[in-house]
Parts: structure tokens; sequence; C-alpha cells
């Protein structure tokens, strides 16, 4: 298999893919994460993924053939606003009171680029999180935690927030950043085989 590059920096999806046994480079995309405001708001993942991939595409020196690259990105949606990544623990508890009893979506867009095509594929993956009421104890608790750092909407699924997920409608893996059955599906449409 050749290895991919995965442009983004995220622990999360290296264990995916370490799951997977996908050989991988890791080369975060240098680039702000903006979006057309008239943009679909859940097209908004896949338009940053493949945004990801085409800033990685520009660093690599043209004279280097490029193999494959990976884009993720994940950001929670609820009432029709986009939640990211969390710019301070008083903005990590408005999220989690504003998420505290009720249900809301985790969407990840993936793009994948194929050397070999000079093709770039996406896909969507949308998910529902519903969580249970929580108490301000509850939400201080978790922040004192430190896992909001660097996720979206403050906190991860596979970590203690898991005590507050009462279901999940969906992909755990795509909830975490990187959903596996999408994935697999994309690299096998593109000759991309993990079992040869």
């Amino acid at each position: 298999m050749y290895p991919i590059i995965l442009a983004s920096s995220s622990p999360r999806r290296q264990e995916i893919l370490k799951l997977l046994n996908i050989p991988f480079l890791v080369h975060p995309a240098n680039m702000e994460e903006t979006y057309p405001s008239d943009l679909e708001i859940k097209k908004v993942p896949e338009f940053l993924a493949e945004k990801k991939v085409k800033a990685v595409m520009d660093s690599i020196q043209k004279e280097q053939e490029i193999p494959w690259i990976l884009g993720a990105d994940t950001v929670i949606i609820l009432n029709n606003k986009i939640y990211g990544q969390p710019q301070s623990q008083e903005e990590a508890a408005e999220f989690l009171h504003d998420f505290s009893g009720c249900k809301h979506e985790v969407v990840t867009g993936l793009a994948l680029y194929n050397g070999n095509t000079k093709e770039i594929v996406k896909r969507t993956s949308i998910n529902q999180v519903s969580f249970a009421k929580l108490t301000n104890k509850e939400i201080e608790w978790y922040l004192s935690t430190g896992e909001w750092h660097g996720v979206a909407g403050a906190y991860r699924i596979q970590g203690l927030a898991s005590c507050f997920i009462k279901k999940i409608n969906g992909s755990e893996s795509s909830v975490m950043g990187l959903p596996i059955f999408e994935l697999y599906d994309m690299l096998k449409k593109q000759n991309y085989s993990l079992i040869d």
C-alpha cells in the first residue's frame, strides 16, 4: 500500500488510519478555515476538507509526484449554527450548555486526492448525537479535564464526554473525525485496496 498524506494533525484521525493499517504521513494543511457565506451549512466540512487537500498539494514541490492526500473536517450543527473548536473555556462551557438535553448533528466531510487519476473525490457523513441534560457541576467537571481543547463542539466522544451521550444515530468513527465506512468505500472505489 502506498502511504497516504493526511492533511491533518488530529490524533484521532491518525488512530483510525493506524487501526486500518493504512500507512500515512502527517502533513497538516496551512490555510484559513473560511468558506463562502452562502454555502449550504452541511456542505461546509466537505468544502474545508477539499481546501485542506489543495493546500497540501500547493505546498508540495511541483516536480514531486503526489500520490494520495486525505483531508477531513468535522463540525457540529445545532439550530443551523456551526460549532467549531472553542477558543476558550468560557466558550466551551457555552457549547456544552447549548448541547445539554438536545440532539445535534455531527457532520464530517472527506476529500481524497488520487494521484493516478489527478482527481479529488468527496463524501459527507451526517450523524445525530443526543446529550443528556447536564448540570452546571457536570459541565464544570468536564471542562476541568481539559478534553474540550482542540475539538469541534468542545467534547470528545471517545473520552469522558461519553458519560453524557444518550444516543448516537450514525457512525462513532465519524463523530471522532474520520468515518471508517465512508473512507473504506472511497478508497475501494479509487482502487486503493486495504485487503490485497
